[in-house]
């Protein structure tokens, strides 16, 4: 059997992430707030110095955060590069969050929810919930990100881990992973200022076949709102 080519910017299916943007040419109104439909992602330009808040108002919805330097799409945060600049899995309010060229292109600037947040796990995709019994196409993280890049007229690269808000994946001690729901809180906010000129990508993820987003099993919307 002959396989094609991977192309780390061809999704595995369609949803209107691939079309629909918060704002032209994916750069919004400082002072608006903007919806991440259920299940779906989106990206954004954020200048250097602007600061993006993410509101998880319903309070138990898992978003998978990239971010991508504006003009070339090659650095981007990398969280093997991040955890040991920090030395924790997890970053805190203060901390840079740094790029594959070790560098940093964004700053957490505030966390209002208890800080439960996860850089291992990778982000969902087709293959993913075939594993967990699934059959047909289902939403996932990896082709919004893919689908959110394009509507923007953006190649994605490739598809690095993502940083996992409030995601609730602790390690334990025989090595194992607990999958649990998340502690945040409905109105949870996360700050986040650019170091440097970036395109922030965020999905809804949209997990339903274990608890990741709640014990109901039910994905969410999110909020975004880049400051005046």
């Amino acid at each position: 059997m002959t396989l094609s080519p991977h192309d780390p910017a061809r999704p595995d299916g369609i949803n209107p992430s691939a079309t629909e943007t918060l704002g032209p040419g994916g750069r919004l109104t400082p002072g608006q707030v903007h919806e991440i439909p259920a299940r779906q992602g989106r990206a954004l330009r954020l200048g250097a110095g602007r600061t993006l808040r993410i509101i998880n108002h319903h309070g138990q919805q898992v978003g998978d955060l990239w971010a991508f330097r504006d003009g070339d799409t090659t650095e981007f945060l990398s969280m093997e590069h991040m955890r040991p600049t920090l030395g924790r899995l997890s970053p805190r309010c203060g901390d840079a969050l740094i790029t594959n060229r070790r560098r940093p292109l964004l700053t957490l600037v505030e966390d209002s929810s208890p800080g439960v947040h996860d850089t291992l796990i990778a982000a969902c995709d087709l293959r993913r919930y075939e594993t967990l019994g699934h059959r047909g196409y289902h939403d996932n993280c990896t082709d919004n990100l893919r689908m959110a890049m394009a509507a923007l007229g953006e190649r994605l690269p490739e598809v690095p881990c993502p940083f996992n808000l409030w995601m609730n994946t602790p390690p334990r001690a025989d090595g194992g992973i607990d999958w649990l729901p998340p502690v945040s809180r409905p109105g949870d906010v996360l700050r986040l200022r650019a170091e440097a000129d970036a395109i922030v990508v965020l999905s809804c993820c949209p997990m339903d076949l274990s608890p990741i987003n709640g014990t109901d099993r039910r994905p969410t919307s999110l909020q975004v709102l880049v400051e005046a």
